[in-house]
């Protein structure tokens, strides 16, 4: 199965994606926000994939997302049952966690501390892991 994560909106624009960098352990991707981003209520992120030779079952999708030790949000995403080679999309619409002013100000002053996990499942197996890290400083940081 291969995918492609994009978050949007449409105020903001997307972002930028600094590094696509496929490893053994699965993907990993840095995002460049500006501060404004952690402004925002809701996102929508749009997923794309596409499904081989065999049916997926119960398709699902949980995201976690930290700055250094602290969990910030959980998603839990259901997206169901794929047909065999098909190509999808599913937009998923994302509401925003309430931050205090000290921890977004620790967020932008600490780019790439704030990071994400994904974790994909087809028949409650661990099929595809995804790891990101954010930047919401003015500057991209290199």
């Amino acid at each position: 199965m291969k995918s492609a994560n994009s978050h949007r909106n449409s105020e903001y624009g997307p972002g930028e994606i600094k590094d696509v960098i496929e490893t053994e352990a699965g993907r990993f991707i840095q995002y460049h926000f500006t501060p404004s981003f952690l402004n925002l209520r809701e996102i929508g992120a749009t997923l794309e994939f596409t499904v081989g030779s065999k049916a997926v079952n119960r398709f699902r999708l949980i995201e976690r997302h930290y700055f250094r030790e602290l969990l910030l949000k959980t998603f839990d995403f259901e997206i169901g049952f794929c047909i065999p080679y098909s190509r999808n999309t599913c937009e998923h619409i994302y509401s925003l966690p309430d931050l205090d002013t000290h921890t977004i100000e620790e967020m932008i002053a600490h780019p790439f501390e704030t990071r994400s996990d994904s974790f994909y499942f087809a028949n409650n197996k661990l099929i595809m892991h995804h790891k990101a890290e954010y930047s919401f400083s003015e500057t991209r940081n290199e």
